[in-house]
Formats: C-alpha cells, structure tokens, sequence
C-alpha cells in the first residue's frame, strides 16, 4: 500500500493515486469478506437446549405416525385449542434432527404446514410460523432445502396485505419475518429466494415497516431489518432497494434510534441497531449509490452527530457493536468530503481517537477513518494536526497486532505528505524509536523505513 522511491516516498500526483488506488482495493477485499462473514452465523430466536413440554418432560422425537396425527388435528380439531396443542407438539419434537428428517420425507408435510399459515386463526398461524422456525435454522443441509418451496407461500402471504401493511397479529408478522430472514441464508438464496423477494412487493413493505413513528412495531422491525440485511449482503441487486428508498428511509430509522437511545436505557434498542447500521453500510458501497443524490437524504451532521451517539451507548451496552457502527462511518467519509468535513466541524476527531484502547479491531477502524479524511488533502490535514493524533499514533506504534500498526503507518504517512511539518514533530516525539520496533517485522519492514526516509528528508 506504499509507492516506493528508493526508500522515499514523494508527493507526486502519481504517487497520491497509486495510494488511493491499493487503499480502495483493500477496502473491497474487507467489504467482500466482511459481507461473507455476516452471512455465515444464523440467528436463533431460542437456546439450542431443547424445550420443556407439558408437565416438565423434555419433548420427544416424534414418528410419522404422530407426526401424521399432529398435522390431522392441527388442520381438522374440532377446537381452536386443540388445533394449536397439536402444532405445539409438533414445533417442540421438530426441535430434534431426527424429527425433521421425518416430517420433510413425510407427503404433504410441508404443503399442510404453509396451508396452516394463510388460516384466519392468529394463534395457528403463529405456531406454524414457529414450526417454520424450527425447520428453517436446521442444521441439515436437506431439511433447509426442503423450505424453499415455502418462500413462495411466504412472499404471498407477506405481501398479500394491505398497501400500510399492517396486520393485527403483529406476532404472526414477527415469527414470519423471522423465518424469512432464515431461509434468506441459504446458500441457494442469491439463486432462488432474493430473486423473488426483490421481484415482488415485499421490498416495498418491509421499508414501511421501518418506518420511524407511532407504527413501527419493534419486535416486527427487528425480523425485517434482518431480512434487508441478508438481501444487501447478496448483492443480487441492491440498486434497486435504493431506488425504492432503502437509504433514506434507513437513515431516517438511524436519526430514531439515536433520539431513543438518549431517552431510554433499554439495552434492546441494539437489536435493531445492528442491522440497521450493517444495512446502510451494504448500501453505501453501491456504485449506484453516487447517482441517487438527494434520495439518500444522508448529507448533513445529523448522520454524523446520530452515529457517534450510538457508539457511545455501544460503548457503554455493547461494546461488540462499535466495529457496525464504525465501518458505516468507514463507508460515509471514504468517498465522501463532505461527511470528512462534518467529523472535522463537529469536533469528533478527539472522541474518535478515544476509542483506539477498546480492541484491535476498533482501532483498524477508527485509523482508516482518519486515513479517509486525510487523504481528502492539505486543507483536512490541518484539522488533524496539530492535535492530539500524533500521541495517539505514537501509542498505536507500541501495540503488536500488525494491522493496527500498518494502518498507523499508512495515517503518518499520508499526513506527512500532505502536512510535512508534522513528520518534525513526530521526530521530536521520539517517533523513529517507535518506528524501530517494527524494523525486523518482515509484513512492516519497508512500509516503515520509507516512512523513517519521509520523516528524516521530506
């Protein structure tokens, strides 16, 4: 990520590319494993242990023969009660793998339990949707494939409703949102599902749902933030959730978020947080996203000011979810001047910096958002120095972690090159004894003696 001159490096105008050029490709190679990453951990909405029944008995693997007896019950019991003891029964034996091996060979298995889910009958819709579940996070690579045909059903069902969406079981809607978002991680699902969620309505309706105001329905929020999440991280085509107003509509729910997590203490409020934030951070590296302008209704500090309150309560609640909030503010300023200049009015440089001792990861983040905002030029470097970050780099130089060094080196770097009296301050500071522990590091050794050349010659 260094252009190399015998060991000094230039500001010529080649050079500045050539080093935005390696730092956009590192960043696509991070943008493609992270959204890797993301897909490969399923949500479950229970512990693995399995459920107690009735009584206090542990629920048992159930036969075709009671799965049959179940499923006849659940479609034709003479009480509504009864009806749902069966399905009851049936989620609690599908909890086990042998179970669901059996009800996917069973005929019709499947057809009866989505025939179950367009019933009028909330609380049997709800225990299907839960029988879903059960099956749709199976560990059985055959028992996963076995739901796909239930997608279609699912779409229907979802997108059948009225244009605000709104059902008055909002429990059915959360325990299918949830089951959705599961079928959305299969390895099929770039395929066969996303095609046909983005084909439909349903897109539409799930950014209603995420609507800030008196009718978003949390719990509801939280399965189709997930579901948005999923599809994003497909990349199947995310031009045209935008188009359908995914980012502004985000943004808008990013803007709530930070107002609720300064009027309450509850911890939940991180659950719809997390996709929300991973959402936009999708979004964001569309090349389309250069051409909706003003749709993204993202371009001003209250993005920037809403953000750095979330990862102060992420700090306080939940510190696993600064490096979310991070790479979306990662995502705003790497192209972006204009949110580089909102972090430099706003004074968050400093609380950014503060965040460097949490973990490695933190600190990778929170230095490549400082090397988005240097590399816009002189006139930001002079907001980064004088200031705090020459201490701060001085600190991260001492740590042993070889990417949180690498990227510190590439901060001196480009602040040197673009404020060369810096690099006498750094010498002053004792900086080429920092410098020197990372000689012999074979992953370091030339990035840091082209820097000892920049700092000693200009």
């Amino acid at each position: 990520m260094w252009l190399r001159r015998r060991g000094c490096l230039r500001p010529a105008g080649c050079g500045v590319e050539e080093l935005r050029r390696r730092r956009r490709e590192r960043e696509a190679a991070l943008r493609k494993a992270r959204r890797e990453q993301q897909l490969i951990s399923k949500r479950l909405l229970r512990d693995d242990a399995p459920e107690e029944g009735e009584g206090g008995c542990v629920a048992v693997i159930l036969g075709q023969a009671e799965i049959q007896q179940f499923l006849q019950l659940a479609q034709r019991g003479t009480e509504e009660k009864e009806r749902e003891r069966a399905l009851v029964s049936l989620r609690r034996g599908l909890q086990h793998p042998e179970t669901q091996q059996t009800f996917i060979w069973l005929e019709g298995s499947m057809r009866t339990l989505v025939g179950l889910l367009t019933s009028n009958q909330a609380l049997l819709q709800l225990e299907a949707a839960r029988c879903l579940h059960e099956l749709s996070h199976s560990e059985q690579s055959a028992v996963a494939e076995a739901c796909l045909p239930a997608t279609s059903y699912l779409l229907t069902y979802l997108s059948g409703h009225s244009s605000d969406f709104i059902s008055p079981h909002v429990t059915v809607l959360e325990a299918l949102g949830y089951a959705l978002s599961q079928l959305l991680q299969a390895k099929e699902a770039p395929e066969k599902i996303i095609p046909s969620v983005l084909g439909s309505t349903l897109p539409q309706h799930m950014l209603q749902l995420l609507q800030p105001g008196p009718k978003l329905n949390f719990g509801v929020a939280v399965e189709f933030a997930w579901c948005l999440h999923y599809i994003t991280c497909s990349q199947v085509n995310n031009a045209l959730l935008i188009t359908h107003g995914a980012l502004s509509t985000l943004g808008l729910l990013l803007l709530d978020l930070a107002g609720a997590v300064q009027r309450t203490e509850d911890a939940g409020l991180e659950l719809l947080a997390c996709p929300v934030l991973r959402c936009l951070s999708n979004l964001l590296t569309e090349a389309a996203v250069g051409a909706v302008g003003e749709q993204m209704q993202l371009r001003d500090e209250r993005v920037v000011a809403a953000l750095f309150i979330l990862l102060q309560f992420f700090l306080q609640k939940q510190p696993s979810l600064l490096p979310e909030g991070l790479w979306l503010l990662n995502n705003l300023t790497a192209n972006s001047p204009s949110f580089c200049t909102s972090l430099l009015s706003l004074d968050l440089i400093e609380p950014l910096l503060q965040l460097l001792p949490v973990s490695n990861v933190v600190s990778v983040l929170v230095l490549t958002v400082l090397c988005n905002v240097a590399e816009k030029g002189p006139a930001y470097c002079q907001h980064l120095w004088p200031g705090p970050l020459l201490c701060s780099l001085l600190g991260t130089l001492a740590f042993s972690d070889t990417e949180v060094v690498g990227q510190s080196l590439e901060l001196l770097q480009l602040l040197f090159l673009y404020r060369p009296e810096a690099a006498q301050a750094f010498l002053q500071q004792s900086g080429l004894q920092a410098l020197e522990r990372h000689e012999k590091e074979a992953q370091l050794q030339d990035r840091v003696h082209a820097l000892q050349q920049t700092a000693l010659h200009g």
